[in-house]
């Protein structure tokens, strides 16, 4: 058994309810003047670090944090980052005046199909790599950039040796040899596809919007899915109001991503369920359509992640602090809020306990900021704020 004691932290974010009282930031959970005992990958104790038990004294390593921030690892709940290919004219056509639409995803399709095996296994660890430089520990990764059943199946395999949270996304959009033969896709989609794909896939996911799936279609996938075990997420929302979102709360989706154009009786259809409401604001940043309103959803009481989306068409980041930055600033979320979104709320949206808290028994997934206080993610955009990170009790990433 390996252990090792951070102390000296100044400010510990647990996400464990009833630590710390202080208005507005009582879902964190704070401690101050904090030490944690990591044995064996897990959080074995914590607590005010001059009330340390005598064996957490005697840990194998001392790790002195300097009086800053230790935040839970991020959970990000919501990537794709397996494709082949660039999408930047896309990106600059947009800025230039052009809308978003889906159709977009159909060149990425081609230059993921185009791509090796070690070529996308590379730039999929690129990506890891710098989400772990920013302090997310966690990744959920979607396939749905191959839309043939070969490749497909190669695409979760790839995503299921880098995360547990892979998602089967087969129904991203309809692929340019099925054009005008849908129903004959969603064909395939539930069947031979699905078979191929769902032993390396916990989740099945489908783009239930105008130009991709019908809600008629979607329900299909979807039930599909979970007659063979998967766990049902939901795209949905995205361009326009439609029925996806009272879908998702239909099947008890784990999460429902998107959310920009909500009606009334979608904010209090989530409130009133299990479904998770995880908004992408760097899908908003890159295609200029208005931010969806996180104050709307918590003030109703639903549950709200936040998560990178990262993806080359729609938002082309990995880095969270980025976007809790952006919901702060342009979706109505406290700063307490938006962190509490990119930990505990991405946990909640892949219905995971062991991750996205402080507490003992879960993961020791941390990453220590090079400031005093969790408030400097939001107030200090664009800056490099990630000091450490440890993944399963390890330290993997350490700035200088």
């Amino acid at each position: 058994m390996t252990t090792e004691l951070v102390t000296n932290i100044g400010q510990l974010i647990t996400n464990s309810p009833g630590v710390d009282t202080r208005p507005g930031s009582e879902r964190l959970g704070i401690l101050t003047d904090a030490a944690i005992l990591i044995e064996d990958g897990q959080i074995a104790w914590l607590g005010a670090a001059s009330a340390a038990p005598a064996h957490a004294l005697a840990a194998d390593t001392v790790t002195d944090a300097v009086g800053a921030c230790i935040i839970p690892g991020f959970v990000d709940s919501h990537s794709h980052i397996i494709f082949g290919g660039d999408r930047s004219a896309e990106f600059e056509a947009r800025m230039s005046g052009q809308k978003y639409s889906a159709g977009g995803i159909r060149s990425t399709v081609a230059a993921t199909r185009a791509a090796s095996d070690e070529e996308l296994r590379a730039r999929t660890r690129g990506f890891l790599g710098e989400m772990l430089a920013q302090g997310t520990t966690t990744v959920e990764i979607k396939s749905g950039y191959g839309l043939s059943l070969a490749d497909e199946a190669r695409l979760v395999r790839l995503a299921a040796e880098v995360t547990s949270e892979v998602t089967f996304l087969g129904a991203h959009v309809v692929p340019a040899e099925f054009s005008g033969r849908a129903d004959e896709y969603v064909d395939l989609v539930v069947g031979d596809m699905l078979d191929a794909c769902s032993p390396h896939a916990r989740w099945i996911d489908v783009f239930c919007e105008t130009g991709a799936f019908t809600p008629v279609q979607s329900r299909r996938i979807l039930v599909a899915g979970a007659a063979r075990g998967l766990g049902v997420r939901v795209h949905a929302s995205q361009l326009g109001p439609g029925d996806g979102v009272m879908l998702a709360v239909e099947l008890d989706a784990a999460s429902v991503d998107h959310c920009t154009y909500l009606t009334e009786d979608d904010v209090q259809a989530l409130a009133g369920s299990n479904t998770v409401a995880t908004l992408l604001p760097g899908v908003e940043f890159s295609t200029r359509q208005p931010y969806p309103s996180a104050r709307r959803l918590i003030d109703a009481g639903a549950t709200v992640a936040l998560a990178s989306d990262c993806n080359p068409g729609s938002s082309f980041t990995s880095s969270l602090p980025f976007c809790i930055a952006v919901a702060v600033r342009d979706m109505g979320m406290t700063p307490a809020e938006a962190v509490w979104a990119a930990t505990a709320g991405g946990a909640a949206a892949l219905r995971r306990t062991d991750v996205g808290r402080v507490i003992v028994g879960a993961r020791a997934d941390l990453a220590q900021l090079t400031a005093d206080s969790y408030l400097h993610l939001a107030y200090r955009p664009g800056v490099p704020l990630i000091r450490r990170v440890w993944k399963d009790g390890v330290a993997v990433s350490v700035s200088a």
